[in-house]
């Protein structure tokens, strides 16, 4: 399931906070882990100015030469290397260069519209990696290891369907229980006397879409713990609410990786999920289309 991991660090509280859980995982899995640093070049002026870059890339070195040291002492084959330029670039570079199953990223869970505005390096790898990106916060302290419960959400799409897929098979290898969740969202549906007949509806083809997902996960020899249709005004509240009542240790959800100014300022369910989840989760992104 995750024979080559990634992890980013930058020798961060958060990231060394991340790398237990990383270092847990890695063993479990008996997987090869990557261990990258990116010295951040992508500013004009810092290009201009060699010693600044040394600087960086010296840091970034001892960076993840302590993390591979961690990694060792742990029996866990890991390999160490440094890269120049925008983090998120050379992050999902290097995961498609490398051929990893999964990248690791901590991420710290902030609020307000300058989050929104700005992102951050975890925020742009998961809109843009075409490897499945598991993020966890450090300060939530719920990441735990090995996953008892996990739990896809889907709404049917392409990007549900790849996630779904993803989340069976972790489910299987960690002798999980797996729950299944579609959501409708109530507010679409406005106030007038249609909005019962609408929600019914919705709620046919919620269940639809549960009965396609666990006729897959059966497939693959995984039978589904639960399967529910939940009702609410948010789609992520509600993931978080059942998060919550199952004890769910890992929320898997699709991604179709967006961008745009629009795309910042309104944000996306994964996008709300990584940033607000207490458990780690599991954003994997449909594969593209000729």
């Amino acid at each position: 399931m995750f024979d080559a991991i990634l992890f980013p660090t930058d020798g961060s509280d958060g990231a060394d906070a991340a790398l237990d859980f990383v270092l847990d995982v890695a063993v479990a899995h008996d997987a090869t882990l990557h261990l990258l640093s990116v010295a951040d070049t992508s500013r004009s002026a810092v290009e201009q100015q060699a010693e600044v870059v040394e600087t960086l890339e010296s840091n970034a070195e001892r960076v993840v030469a302590d993390a591979a040291e961690q990694a060792r002492e742990r029996g866990i084959d890991a390999t160490a290397e440094v890269r120049a330029g925008a983090p998120h670039s050379a992050i999902c570079d290097y995961a498609t260069d490398a051929g990893v199953d999964v990248v690791v990223m901590p991420t710290r869970g902030r609020r307000g519209l300058e989050r929104f505005l700005l992102g951050s390096t975890t925020e742009r790898v998961v809109r843009r990696s075409d490897v499945p990106v598991l993020t966890l916060r450090p300060d939530a302290g719920d990441a735990d290891y090995p996953f008892e419960s996990v739990l896809v959400a889907t709404d049917g799409s392409d990007g549900a369907d790849a996630a779904l897929d993803r989340g069976v098979a972790v489910a299987d290898a960690e002798d999980a229980a797996l729950h299944l969740l579609s959501v409708v969202n109530v507010t679409s549906l406005g106030a007038d006397v249609r909005s019962d007949i609408a929600v019914d509806a919705l709620e046919q083809s919620a269940n639809v879409i549960l009965d396609d997902a666990a006729a897959r996960a059966n497939g693959a020899g995984v039978d589904p713990a639960t399967r529910e249709v939940a009702f609410g005004s948010s789609v992520h509240r509600a993931i978080l609410d059942f998060v919550d009542e199952r004890d769910a240790d890992l929320v898997v959800v699709g991604t179709h990786g967006r961008t745009g100014f629009d795309r910042y300022v309104l944000g996306s369910v994964a996008e709300y999920l990584v940033r607000t989840s207490p458990v780690p989760v599991l954003t994997v992104r449909a594969p593209e289309t000729e």
